[in-house]
């Protein structure tokens, strides 16, 4: 059975108090640290033996990593800025994994000189940056998996073929790096149990070939792909800890190895809410029952993974519960791209009116860490956390 919306996702009553008695100006994301230890605490009750380390890119505000830090959590980071942001709020370098395949050198030889030890790459020439820059550093490879399921999938720009994996953790070996395990991400927000089997079991067989050739791998990143409560029903987090260790007890037995898993969504989604502003309500022909609904934020100052309408958010409005009608949603900005929902089915009251404040639920993640720098004037989304 699919595991219904929690009611405080659904109604975060501290969320819309602070709504209520601040007005901030709109459109601005406020994130519950408390949902978040929740979800953090969750994560580590059903996989009590994987590590966590947070992609900081899904939510990067200073008092979620800080909260995460106390809490025991290490961190995924992508880029030097990311490697500053932990380390001021406090990480240990221990605690830090370059998890991007795609790095300058010299943004290697910052980590490395930070203390940073371990590192991901998928190709020949990244390895190469690794052997030259971090010295001794432990490496891991990531392959490419089939991520069919996932709502917001992932393309090919990341891993390798698991046949070029292993020659290529021989090399490391070989290059004075310690060859420490495989990784792989099954695509975000990922509805299909089965995809972890599959991939654990391409990481399986390469243990197993790397071990003929004294080459002993020791840990296995599964990557993220946990889900946050959209539009969409979702199995809770118990289910997708209990299909993981099941893959992986059934492919490597009673040797387990190190597990490692880097959410992001399912940590910070659910316990943010956007407030917007309804900018503009109109129709494009008289008599036309299809109304248009801006808002005043749209792809580029927050909700970017509404491209292709991949993530249908939750919406809520002041008017709830009388007639409704069919909606297009879009953004703010003057381009034609910046439109939120044209194809999927989205109703909203026929007496939701201009100015009114309207809420986007479970936008934790991948809204704020999205928006533009300020594309057409208009600022980024500004984040409160409470």
């Amino acid at each position: 059975m699919k595991k219904k919306i929690d009611r405080k996702i659904e109604r975060n009553r501290k969320i819309e108090k602070f709504l209520a008695e601040k007005q901030p100006e709109t459109p601005c994301l406020v994130v519950d640290l408390e949902v978040v230890a929740e979800a953090y605490q969750l994560l580590r009750t059903y996989m009590p033996i994987a590590k966590v380390f947070y992609a900081v890119k899904a939510n990067p505000a200073g008092e979620i990593v800080e909260l995460l830090r106390g809490l025991g959590s290490a961190f995924d980071v992508a880029s030097r800025g990311e490697i500053d942001l932990c380390l001021g709020c406090g990480v240990t370098a221990d605690r830090i994994s370059f998890g991007n395949t795609i790095k300058k050198e010299r943004d290697i030889v910052y980590a490395h000189e930070k203390g940073v030890r371990l590192f991901a790459f998928d190709s020949e020439a990244e390895l190469e940056k690794l052997a030259r820059s971090a010295p001794g550093a432990r490496v891991f490879c990531r392959i490419l998996v089939d991520g069919e399921g996932a709502e917001w999938p992932l393309s090919r720009k990341f891993g390798c073929a698991p046949e070029m994996a292993v020659e290529l953790l021989r090399r490391a070996k070989a290059a004075g790096l310690d060859p420490y395990g495989v990784s792989f991400h099954v695509g975000s927000q990922q509805t299909n149990l089965d995809q972890w089997d599959s991939a654990v079991g391409r990481a399986a067989a390469m243990f197993s070939l790397l071990a003929e050739t004294d080459i002993n791998l020791r840990m296995v990143n599964i990557g993220g792909g946990f889900p946050a409560h959209y539009r969409g029903d979702v199995l809770g987090v118990e289910r997708y800890a209990q299909a993981v260790m099941a893959a992986i007890t059934r492919h490597f037995g009673n040797d387990l190895p190190e597990i490692i898993v880097e959410p992001g969504r399912s940590v910070v989604g659910d316990a943010g809410v956007i407030q917007s502003e309804v900018v503009l309500i109109s129709q494009k022909a008289f008599g036309e029952e299809k109304r248009w609904v801006y808002l005043d934020v749209g792809k580029f100052n927050g909700l970017a993974e509404t491209m292709d309408e991949s993530i249908k958010y939750r919406i809520r409005t002041p008017v709830d519960g009388g007639p409704s009608g069919t909606v297009v949603l879009a953004g703010p900005t003057c381009d034609s791209a910046d439109i939120l929902y044209e194809k999927t089915a989205y109703r909203l009251p026929m007496a939701l009116k201009v100015g009114d404040k309207v809420q986007i639920l479970s936008t934790g993640a991948y809204t704020s860490s999205y928006a533009s720098v300020g594309f057409n004037g208009f600022s980024p989304i500004k984040t409160y956390c409470i």
